[in-house]
């Protein structure tokens, strides 16, 4: 019988590159999102093909049990074992995917379900399946941090991990520290951060994770489970003798190393027959582009031959889209010696990187301002990523070298971010992101905290400055008074004072002492520069004594 030779980790490592750069967005676009949604469902998707596959060697299980009890009994005991601990912990990812829901949206249980779930049948079963394009707050990290992190539910979910991967390997007789299955988590404080902090699994897989990423990581162990479970259940199947096998009910099978391809890697499968003897060859005739496999494709198929009674399957990713292919595995029957056809079908995505850089504080650029982005790209790791941008100077943040600052000079309207990286020792171009480019909004000139109206002779003696405010602006900025001018009326006469700086001058203030109840003044040519170095003309101010 066929292995399944891969690991869970070498599967989906592309995914969990996926969740790992999604720790840096805290602004996701919702083409991202939309990303994360897709990578999700082609997740859930994935589970539910492995899901079929696993139940089908149970069945196989229990016709051999009912055949032979007395031989295949201690195996399939163990199979039970192994069927009951896997259940419990698949039961506990996904109540803990529903609980996450509950905690970013801040609802109860009724309220989720009722909002953000959908029955559904698959394999035969009813369930709940979580509808992730629906919920608001997939964007949001600080609900689920806390609990994940503060509320500690992330180490008991490495313990759950960890216990269940040992007991994989004790029923596979392997060692602890066996790579024959995934869910393989360091102790202690052995991952790093972009600056090379140390930190440990649960900080580094959780801390700062937006929603969307934490279900699409938690889909990913539930991948990783099922696949230890369909390790171990192979494992245990095999260990009948053959001579116990009944290979009437053969069916041929299509397992993916994955179904997101990024554009310009390979999409990888291995085609198998399940309870056949690993010395056979088996010939697959593969046909792209079709939803099912007649003869008459077979004059134009492509021939590919296996060993060990599984074939690899290889296409380039050239194209974006999604792309199908059916085919059949042709084997000699031991029993006739002819020739036997199995059809297949399978499909893969393939998709072009998506470069994510996400400004930290406002959606633009603003001239004379470093401004904060995290850049990242899905399936890439963060530290190989090179950006670089049309206009402007990109540098790392150097109190934070996880983000990067952006400078833009004046005149310039929009600017361009882009980013390469090497795969398979070439450089890969990663696409572009465009950004607007703004110069700093003019801020509110105020006087004692207003910008007209009456105050107190003394109240505006006591502020005695026009200070520039910047309202609703994120930065944290400071634009400088150059001059301003006063004017009042005094004995019939209108009187105008100038001045630099932003203080009142010493013959505005004695004005000021001898004004009167009612009396007006008035401040304008309020003239600032801001950090760009621009000239402002602010707003006038208009008070009036009590």
């Amino acid at each position: 019988m066929a292995g399944y030779k891969e690991t869970p980790r070498q599967k989906m490592i592309a995914l969990m590159y996926l969740v790992l750069t999604a720790l840096l967005a805290l602004n996701v676009s919702k083409d991202v999102l939309n990303a994360f949604v897709v990578v999700n469902e082609s997740l859930d998707d994935t589970n539910t093909g492995l899901d079929s596959k696993i139940d089908y060697f149970y069945r196989k299980f229990d016709q051999q049990y009912k055949l032979n009890p007395a031989k295949v009994g201690p195996k399939w005991k163990e199979s039970k074992e192994v069927q009951n601990r896997t259940d419990n912990l698949l039961k506990y990812l996904n109540d803990l995917k529903f609980k996450l829901v509950m905690v970013s949206e801040m609802k109860d249980s009724a309220k989720v379900r009722e909002l953000y779930y959908k029955d559904t049948v698959l394999n035969g079963k009813h369930v709940q399946y979580l509808m992730l394009d629906k919920v608001p707050t997939r964007d949001k990290y600080d609900n689920t941090t806390n609990y994940l992190i503060n509320n500690r539910e992330a180490y008991r979910l490495a313990d759950s991990l960890k216990s269940y991967r040992k007991f994989i390997l004790a029923k596979m007789h392997e060692p602890e520290d066996s790579k024959t299955i995934g869910l393989i988590i360091k102790e202690g404080k052995a991952y790093h951060d972009a600056t090379g902090t140390p930190e440990d699994w649960e900080y580094h897989y959780f801390n700062h994770t937006i929603l969307a990423a934490d279900i699409a990581l938690i889909n990913n162990f539930v991948n990783e489970v099922q696949s230890a479970e369909f390790d171990a259940i192979n494992y245990l199947y095999s260990s009948i003798t053959a001579s116990d096998y009944k290979f009437d009910n053969v069916v041929a099978k299509v397992i993916p190393k994955r179904t997101y391809v990024l554009k310009g890697r390979k999409y990888e499968a291995e085609v198998l027959v399940a309870a056949y003897d690993t010395k056979t060859k088996p010939d697959v005739y593969v046909m792209p582009g079709v939803d099912t496999w007649k003869p008459e494709y077979l004059k134009k198929a492509q021939k590919v031959t296996g060993e060990s009674g599984i074939v690899k399957l290889e296409f380039p990713a050239t194209k974006e889209g999604v792309h199908k292919y059916a085919g059949v595995i042709e084997l000699l029957d031991p029993k006739t010696n002819k020739k036997v056809q199995y059809p297949f079908s399978g499909k893969y995505m393939v998709a072009p990187p998506a470069l994510i850089v996400s400004p930290l504080k406002m959606n633009v650029f603003y001239i004379g301002v470093k401004n904060p982005v995290a850049i990242s790209v899905p399936g890439i790791p963060t530290e190989k990523i090179k950006p670089s941008i049309s206009k402007g100077k990109l540098y790392r943040d150097p109190e934070n070298k996880s983000q990067w600052i952006v400078e833009v000079p004046k005149g310039v309207k929009k600017t361009y971010i882009s980013a390469i990286t090497e795969l398979d020792g070439k450089p890969y171009d990663l696409g572009k992101s465009e950004f607007r480019v703004k110069r700093v909004p003019d801020p509110i000139a105020t006087i004692a905290g207003i910008t007209g109206g009456q105050v107190g002779k003394n109240q505006l003696l006591a502020a005695g400055a026009i200070i520039p405010e910047l309202k609703g602006f994120e930065f944290d900025l400071y634009f400088k008074i150059i001059s301003f001018s006063m004017s009042t009326i005094i004995n019939g006469d209108f009187v105008t004072l100038k001045t630099k700086g932003n203080r009142f001058s010493r013959d505005m203030r004695r004005r000021i002492k001898g004004a009167t109840r009612k009396q007006k003044f008035l401040f304008e040519r309020i003239l600032a520069v801001g950090p760009d170095g621009s000239k402002r003309t602010l707003n006038p101010v208009n008070i009036e004594i009590k």
